[in-house]
């Protein structure tokens, strides 16, 4: 659906579907390339590659200084986000930002010279173009510059929002740390761990090879390692679940289309530990600015009993330390997850919100009261799972060695 409505001081609101080739994607490049808060998972070229695989029936929420197509259009405001007829059982219309399993933060694309002009016109737009007022935006930061703005922003309109499933994921975090500071980031760790990272490495290099860290950043290096990174994931126990890359050619598309876009940009890199010609682990990580975002890992389960993951993290996170021009490393992953949180103690605190659009909703609260019962619940599951499975190992780590394999 394409829908244009005028808004208050000369902007525009528009509504465009997620399409192939949008004729304002050089006005959304530019936004994405300088934004108030970076966000990769937004950004058109990482958008666009997602599209096929996961942007069925997603639309474009934008604010232009005119229509979005129009030579010379520039953009204040991006947000992608599906429309549901009904939520919680009840027919009551919202307007959900985009996520998927790629995808994991929700900050819209804002405009950094004018960023409260910004976000004021976008909670402004639905209105506008006689949508929803009601805009669940998941995986907002609770604090920081972008918190700040949303603060101001609802102070200023009077408009109403509820929080729901506040929590918070590992995150590398090097601002404002001068280099002793920096070189201290993994003083945390136990000297225990620290014996142990070093023997596993060490059984790793016992043939009388040596581990190395292999960064590829170029396109036609990242189009390989992108391969090599597909067939190691499949040869574990992914691709014997049928969960693998390989076994999800939407996905396997998608992230060919993304190292494509992002790496003809510079801000893709594919991190490898390698041993001779074969590779332990590897991670695909974005990169915007000064932020990395560590979206996906993999290791080869020949070498799992040496851990070549936590390898892989350790030495990159060493490399971190050292270079400046890296500030931030989200970790893009689930509360608890150990892996990331062995290392960084660094969090990035986030939560799902609840936003009425200026002007009055009659049914915000209802729709409040149950996006949180159903948080609760979702939560309520989440922690069943979590003990379901830690029951299963400590089950597994009790049970008497099994004579056969003597």
């Amino acid at each position: 659906m394409i829908r244009d409505a005028a808004l208050p001081g000369g902007l525009v609101a528009a509504l465009r579907p997620l399409g192939p080739a949008p004729g304002f994607r050089p006005a959304w490049r530019a936004l994405g390339e300088a934004p108030f808060l970076a966000n990769p998972f937004y950004e058109a070229g990482y958008a666009l590659a997602a599209a096929p695989a996961y942007g069925a029936g997603v639309d474009l929420l934008l604010v232009a200084d005119r229509a979005p197509e129009a030579p010379g259009a520039r953009l204040l405001a991006l947000w992608p986000f599906r429309r549901a007829r009904a939520r919680w059982g009840l027919p009551l219309a919202v307007l959900a930002g985009w996520m998927h399993d790629h995808g994991v933060l929700g900050v819209p694309l804002l405009d950094a010279r004018e960023p409260a002009r910004a976000l004021a016109a976008l909670l402004a737009a639905p209105r506008a173009l006689a949508l929803s007022p009601r805009l669940l935006m998941p995986y907002l930061p609770t604090e920081g510059p972008f918190a700040e703005l949303l603060r101001a922003e609802r102070a200023a309109s009077g408009a109403r929002e509820t929080r729901v499933w506040a929590h918070a994921r590992a995150r590398l975090a090097l601002d404002g740390l001068g280099p002793e500071a920096r070189g201290a980031a993994l003083a945390h760790l136990s000297a225990r761990r620290r014996r142990k990272l070093r023997a596993a490495g060490e059984a790793l290099e016992a043939g009388g090879e040596a581990l190395r860290l292999d960064t590829a950043d170029e396109p036609a290096a990242l189009a390989a390692a992108l391969e090599d990174f597909i067939a190691l994931e499949a040869a574990g126990w992914k691709g014997r679940m049928g969960t693998a890359i390989a076994c999800r050619p939407q996905e396997a598309e998608f992230l060919r289309a993304m190292t494509a876009a992002l790496g003809a940009e510079g801000r893709l890199r594919i991190d490898r530990l390698r041993l001779g010609g074969r590779t332990l682990a590897a991670a695909i990580l974005p990169r915007t600015g000064a932020d990395l975002w560590f979206l996906k890992i993999a290791h080869d389960e020949g070498t799992a009993r040496h851990s070549p993951g936590v390898q892989l993290v350790h030495r990159l996170s060493r490399d971190w330390l050292a270079d400046p021009s890296i500030l931030r490393v989200d970790s893009c992953a689930a509360p608890g997850t150990e892996l990331a949180e062995m290392f960084w103690t660094g969090r990035a605190r986030l939560a799902h919100h609840l936003i009425e659009a200026p002007g009055g909703d009659p049914l915000f609260p209802l729709a409040a009261a149950l996006e949180r019962a159903r948080a609760r619940i979702a939560r309520m599951r989440a922690e069943m799972r979590a003990e379901t499975r830690t029951r299963v190992r400590a089950a597994r780590q009790a049970e008497p060695p099994d004579p056969r394999a003597s």
